[in-house]
Parts: C-alpha cells; sequence; structure tokens
C-alpha cells in the first residue's frame, strides 16, 4: 500500500504507451551467426511521485510480470516455441517467480532545461527471488499531467541465480549480461 505525501504529484505507468526491453547476447563463436533475442515486457505497473518543480522526495516503484516477456526477433515458430520454453521454464522459473520489482530508495535530479531533468535512482531489484541494488540513470521530462522517462541499465544473470540460456542443443549460449532499455510514459493519478 502507498502512503500518500502531502504536497507530492502521483503518476501511473502507462503500459501501452510505455516500450521496455530486455535483450540478451550470444556468446562465443555463435555470436558471429546468432542473433542476440530481444524481449518485449508487456505487463508493467508502477507508480512515480515527487514534489513538482523539483523531484524532490521522489520515488518509484514498477512491478513486472514475468510471463508478459515476448519475444520481439523474427523467428520461426519452432525456434520461439524453443526459445520461450528455456526462457520461462528453465531460466526465469516463471512457475515460482511470477513478478519481478523495482523500489527506488534514493533520487536525485538536476534540470537540464525547462522540465528535462538528469536523474539518478538507486533503488532494489528483486528478480527470481533475489534483490540486489540496481542504478538507473533516466533522462526525465515532466509535463503537466505526464513524465516520460528514458534510459537503459545492465544486470548480470548470475548475480540474481538465473541459469544462463542455452539453445539449439548447446550450440548457442547467452552471455552473463542483459541490457534492459526503457521509454516510460506515466500520466497523473491524484
Amino acid at each position: 500500500m502507498t502512503t500518500v505525501k502531502e504536497g507530492l504529484a502521483h503518476f501511473s505507468i502507462d503500459a501501452t504507451k510505455s516500450l521496455f526491453t530486455v535483450q540478451a547476447f550470444a556468446a562465443g563463436m555463435a555470436a558471429v551467426v546468432a542473433h542476440s533475442p530481444k524481449f518485449a515486457i508487456r505487463d508493467i505497473v508502477g507508480n512515480i511521485a515527487f514534489v513538482p518543480d523539483t523531484l524532490q522526495n521522489a520515488s518509484i516503484r514498477a512491478t513486472i510480470t514475468i510471463g508478459s516477456l515476448d519475444i520481439m526477433d523474427e523467428v520461426s515458430r519452432a525456434d520461439r516455441r524453443e526459445i520461450e520454453r528455456v526462457m520461462f521454464d528453465e531460466v526465469l522459473e516463471r512457475s515460482h517467480y511470477q513478478k519481478a520489482e523495482y523500489i527506488s530508495s534514493n533520487v536525485t535530479a538536476s534540470k537540464i532545461s525547462e522540465n528535462m531533468y538528469r536523474v539518478k535512482v538507486t533503488g532494489d531489484l528483486t528478480l527470481h527471488g533475489i534483490t540486489r541494488g540496481v542504478a538507473l540513470d533516466p533522462q526525465v521530462v515532466v509535463g503537466e499531467d505526464t513524465i516520460r522517462a528514458q534510459g537503459s541499465f545492465s544486470i548480470t544473470q548470475s548475480d540474481f541465480g538465473l541459469k544462463i540460456a542455452a539453445v539449439a542443443g548447446g550450440t548457442l549460449k547467452l552471455k552473463d549480461e542483459l541490457k534492459f532499455a526503457y521509454f516510460i510514459l506515466a500520466r497523473r493519478s491524484d
């Protein structure tokens, strides 16, 4: 339950207007010919709060549904089924870990221009039952009734107890790093 602090503007993430992706990278010799799969995260909910005009006392909380990941690459049906099976069943174990969540612990902002900020966010990402600190450095544009944030960050799968995926009978292995990119649109909700 989110508590409402006096003087804060509250915004809710609009998943239909936001784009959040994660990309894995092929490793070794196969990286030359293999693709690095990219997934869209379709189900993201969350809220952002801050003091208008300053971004002081800002907080961010976002939750994604693991089963909402959708491969963006053009692949055959058979390849799609195999990639999804490995990703959902072997790597993410979505039957046990259905959500991932990010909660900020500190947000600082510096104004770049009118309504535009460079923001530094520290917080905790809980993924696969493990919580680790993850820093975000989005560029943020604040409108009267919307906020837009964009940026990217990387995590190491092994830090979250994720199995490093291998497909095609083990001939294609992926690197430990995952790169996330986001464009988040949130609408005023108070």
